[in-house]
Order: C-alpha cells, then structure tokens, then sequence
C-alpha cells in the first residue's frame, strides 16, 4: 500500500497537517486559510483540474470587524465588493492562489474511498490504495459529503426542500441592445409571479471589467410546480437529491412549456435569457437540498461549505458563510495542531459556527415550508 505521510517532514509542516477532500470553492478557501496559519495542505479532487463552470454567486461585501483572513479571501474573490460574480471566475482566482503557496499541495482525479482516524491522525483511503494523513481532515466536498457520513452517520444526506430552481445565462452582448440592461443596472432584481419567482442578475465577467456588453445576464427561477417530472426522471429518490436536470435530458415538452411561460411570467431581458436557454439547452433544473448540521466535527474530522450546512439559496448566505468557515477555521489552528491540539481547534471551530450555520439553514425551512405544494 501507498503511504502518503505528511507526518514524515516536519520541517515542511511546522505547525502541522491538514488534508482537504474537495477542490471546490470551499475547499479551496479553506486551503489558503489554513496555509496562511502555517499548515501544510493537500487539497484533493475526484475531478480533473479542467475549468468548470458553476452559476453566479452573491459576494457580500463583509462586515465590520471581520478577520483578517476573512477580508483576504473577500478581496480575493471580489475585490472586496459585494457584487454578483462567476463561479469559475471566483474559482479561477481561488485556485491561482493556491498554487502560489508552496505549503499546499494540489491534486486531482484522487477519489476518495473511505475516511477514518486514531489517537494520532487522520486519513482517506483512495481508489487506488493510497493513504494520504494529516493532523486534521476537512471534508469540503459538497452537499452529497462522504466526509459527512463519517462525521454524522446519524444524519449523513440533505434533503429535497420541495421544489426547484432553474438556472441559466448569456452573454450581454447575444441580448438585442434595447434589452441590455444600463451600467448602473442593479446587480439583483427580483420578479414574483405564480407558482415561482425568478432571480434576475447581471454578473461581472472574467477579467471583472465593466460597462455594456461585457457581462453575463444570469436568471434563477425558483419553481414549486415540477416535483413530478423529478421523480419521474429520478432525479430524486424518497427525500434524497441523487442528480440535477441537465439540459440536454429535460424532456421536450417541458422545454416549451419553459419558454412559453417565461414569455408571460417575464419581462425583458429575462424573458430573452429563459427563451435562449430552453433554444440552446444551456439550461440546469436543480432540486433544491437543505442540510441543518448537529455537528461539525467528530475528533480530527471536520466539514466546512456545503459538506458542513447547505441552505436554501434564497438566503444568498451559502458562499459568505462557506468563507466564513475557511477564515474562522483559520483562526482556530493559529496555534498548531500537532497532538491534542488537532481536537481542541476543531472543538473550537465547532463552538464558533454551528449555532450560526444552524440558524440559517432554519431560516430557508422556513420559506421552503411556505413555497413548496
């Protein structure tokens, strides 16, 4: 068997060891928090290391008396603004910065089979028979966590909240010029209608610059009355999500109705993005999923981002708060994690976040509870 031991140079890991499972936003925030503190990183992904695609995230701007970590990775993602921007462009620019820090290690196509722990470390066990430990194990790998199932057996899925969103943008400049919106358009508008409720957003490019025609114009439509056509394709299993609605599997009748609703229900240029969407199939029907953790940690095991709580995204909180996990994770292995302190920052760790992360999940219940049928 492979052994992979972070233990083994201790002159790299000074103030110890962490191994991250998930190379998503979450995790790799967590990385760079975690490196900026003195501790070695790897940070692995089931996935290849091509660009991937994602919907626009709402960045806030902060708060007062934030971290000093906290406002790094903030003006990392956005320049420190609250704004609307891409998942790949924050992705980008979280992994660029890894790869500036010697102290993480970085890989992909690494999938992960198992998780455990002892007295003195803790471990995943690949496909392949390798084991790779560290001090401390973060599970950031997403709503569908194994890490969780390790740390929560009792509870180990998020649950189908009722209803759906679907998801879709293009690229201003495909808009007919009357329907673009002005510069200083506001970056979130949102439209109310029966049986949903739409998103609208302008969402800043790439390189961040801005004016006319050099943006995405994105639109969430939050939709309570498909929950059939789910089971149906088995997009759901009891209350458990098992896969999103991709647009090149959504049934054809469903496209027209899609597009015919989204020329009555919307104005312009929403409408124009749904209609372009359903032509194209560049469309994504996600069930909404909600996770409210007991626990955050069991030992040397801890979870963070959408692994650790996952809210309704009508909260717009789940990327704040997954930042603010890194950053008071961060905080709490300031001191090391060698031996028993590996346990004592994730029981600190804990003892910050859970009832916050807890409260707004509820929250989002609360509004799925009155939305879904």
């Amino acid at each position: 068997m492979n052994i992979f031991n972070l233990h083994q140079n201790r002159n790299v890991d000074r103030e110890g060891s962490a191994v991250i499972v998930g190379a998503s936003l979450s995790g790799l925030m967590t990385g760079i928090a975690l490196s900026r503190e003195g501790i070695h990183v790897t940070i692995i992904d089931k996935v290849g290391e091509g660009q991937r695609t994602g919907a626009g995230i709402r960045v806030d701007g902060g708060e007062y008396g934030e971290s000093r970590t906290a406002r790094f990775l903030r003006d990392l993602v956005s320049g420190g603004r609250s704004s609307i921007q891409l998942w790949s462009s924050i992705e980008s620019r979280l992994r660029a910065e890894v790869l500036r820090y010697p102290s993480i290690a970085l890989r992909y196509n690494t999938r992960v089979q198992s998780v455990n722990q002892d007295a003195d470390t803790a471990w995943v066990e690949t496909d392949v028979g390798e084991v790779i430990r560290g001090d401390i194990l973060i599970g950031a790998d997403g709503h569908s966590s194994l890490v969780r199932r390790h740390v929560a057996p009792h509870k180990p899925d998020a649950r189908f909240a009722g209803y759906m969103v679907w998801i879709s943008s293009m690229r201003e400049e495909d808009l007919p010029e009357k329907y673009r919106p002005r510069e200083n358009h506001p970056p979130v508008t949102m439209l109310d209608s029966s049986n949903g409720f739409l998103f609208g957003s302008v969402i800043e490019r790439e390189d961040s610059s801005s004016g006319l025609g050099n943006r995405r114009i994105g639109c969430t439509w939050y939709d309570n009355s498909r929950n059939d056509l789910l089971y149906h394709l088995g997009c759901i299993e009891g209350s458990v999500v098992v896969h999103s609605l991709n647009g090149a599997d959504i049934p054809e009748k469903t496209l027209i109705e899609l597009a015919d609703q989204a020329s009555e229900k919307w104005p312009e240029p929403w409408s124009s993005v749904m209609r372009h969407a359903v032509q194209t199939r560049n469309i994504i029907g996600i069930p909404i999923k909600e996770y409210v953790p007991d626990n955050l940690v069991i030992g040397r095991i801890g979870l963070v981002g959408d692994a650790a709580h996952v809210p309704a995204p009508v909260t717009a909180s789940g990327f704040n708060e997954s930042l603010q996990d890194a950053a008071v994770l961060g905080e709490c292995v300031s001191k090391g994690i060698h031996a028993n302190k590996a346990i004592e920052a994730l029981r600190k760790y804990e003892s910050l976040r859970l009832e916050r992360v807890r409260q707004m999940v509820l929250s989002g219940q609360f509004f799925s509870q009155t939305f879904r049928q």
